[in-house]
């Protein structure tokens, strides 16, 4: 790139140094600074955007955090509603009113360290600073590949870890008593306890994706709750599953088949609508839990109580993941690391219980044989028939 830093002489009689350079398009930048030692800096600075390709014209970094939010938020047409929804809370909430008025070409790497900082030290939860950031450097992301910025500047900022809480698991006698509490809505607990339906799941479970004859459901849809409207879409992950019936659930789940079309819903409310999640846990799930004595039960505990009695029940890592949807097994590990360590001692244990029945009957065979230089008759060399030992000897000489 050919560029040049030359000195100036202003009106006022003081002097200043101008760097120019001209871009790919032949178009020529210039600023001028006080210092020549600055000037040399900025120009070093374009020059090595230039050749290693990373170079962005200063124009176009010149809109407003606030102005490409809008763009970047309408261009997310991959993501789910209840995503798009939690995207916009995030940037109304935590990133625009710091960000929005800066040009993104302002944003640095140091400034959004400070500002992650800042929201924690506000008081906000780890995981919201991190879902946060998350948004802001999906934006810059977007930024970068559109040629406005050279860089992402929230890239490898440090972020605070997010401590998962401990999992509660429900015993088959809590997950009664829970059930029985809940009277006529009892089906529905045990549905939750014992398949690792999501509730989203399970309120948008249709009659025809009830198999009663192999005892599997389908799960391929799931609603969700936003901004006050129901939202009808694909599962979590977007894939389809099958899941495991138990026989204690067919009946009472054929009964709420009864009267209805394959495209009905299986459960519903009284009148017939759509369940929906807070006013379910308010008039059903939590006065069923204070009645069974129990206390700091959530709905989703009913998912963590299905993984466990899986696990209890002999079920692979594989198999919990197929049954609650997760993307991969290693996130199900991630989750129920305690439930496998359980696993995997217990298995020790009958693995150590096989090894010594093994060496037991060993040791009982090794008495049970004969000596080795018994032969299979019975009789010992020199007795009995045979060369050195025959009945009736040979005649002399």
């Amino acid at each position: 790139m050919a560029g040049s830093i030359t000195r100036i002489t202003l009106s006022d009689g003081s002097a200043r140094y101008r760097a120019r350079y001209r871009d790919p398009g032949g178009r020529q930048h210039e600023r001028r600074f006080v210092r020549k030692v600055d000037a040399q800096r900025w120009l070093d600075e374009a020059t090595s955007a230039l050749v290693t390709q990373t170079w962005t014209a200063p124009a176009r970094g010149r809109v407003t955090v606030a102005d490409w939010a809008d763009r970047w938020l309408a261009s997310q047409t991959g993501v789910k509603p209840s995503t798009l929804y939690r995207y916009g809370n995030l940037l109304r909430t935590h990133v625009l009113p710091t960000w929005g008025k800066h040009q993104l070409a302002d944003v640095t790497h140091a400034d959004v360290a400070v500002w992650v900082a800042k929201l924690l030290g506000q008081g906000s939860a780890a995981g919201t600073v991190r879902q946060a950031h998350r948004v802001f450097s999906l934006l810059l992301g977007l930024a970068v590949r559109d040629g406005r910025i050279p860089r992402n500047p929230a890239e490898r900022v440090p972020l605070p870890r997010v401590i998962r809480s401990e999992p509660r698991f429900l015993t088959h006698d809590e997950v009664e008593r829970l059930a029985d509490a809940a009277g006529a809505e009892g089906d529905v607990i045990r549905l939750l306890a014992y398949t690792g339906l999501r509730f989203g799941e399970m309120a948008a479970l249709r009659v025809r994706r009830v198999d009663f004859l192999r005892r599997r459901l389908t799960i391929a849809e799931a609603v969700t709750e936003v901004g006050g409207r129901l939202e009808f879409g694909t599962p979590k992950t977007h894939q389809q599953r099958t899941v495991p019936l138990p026989a204690t659930l067919a009946e009472p789940l054929a009964r709420r088949c009864e009267g209805k079309q394959g495209d009905d819903l299986l459960v519903t409310t009284a009148s017939g609508t759509v369940l929906r999640l807070r006013n379910w846990r308010r008039v059903v799930f939590d006065p069923a839990v204070r009645a069974a004595g129990l206390s700091d039960v959530t709905p989703h505990d009913l998912r963590h109580t299905a993984a466990s009695l899986a696990v209890s029940s002999g079920a692979t890592v594989k198999a919990v993941q197929r049954m609650l949807g997760h993307a991969s097994a290693a996130m199900t590990l991630d989750v129920y690391s305690g439930l496998v360590d359980d696993d995997l001692a217990a298995l020790a244990d009958r693995m150590d219980a096989a090894a010594r029945a093994a060496a037991e009957a060993r040791v009982g065979a090794v008495w049970a044989r004969p000596p080795a230089d018994t032969p299979p008759n019975g009789k010992c060399a020199g007795q009995g028939g045979g060369p050195r030992g025959e009945s009736n000897p040979q005649p002399a000489d």
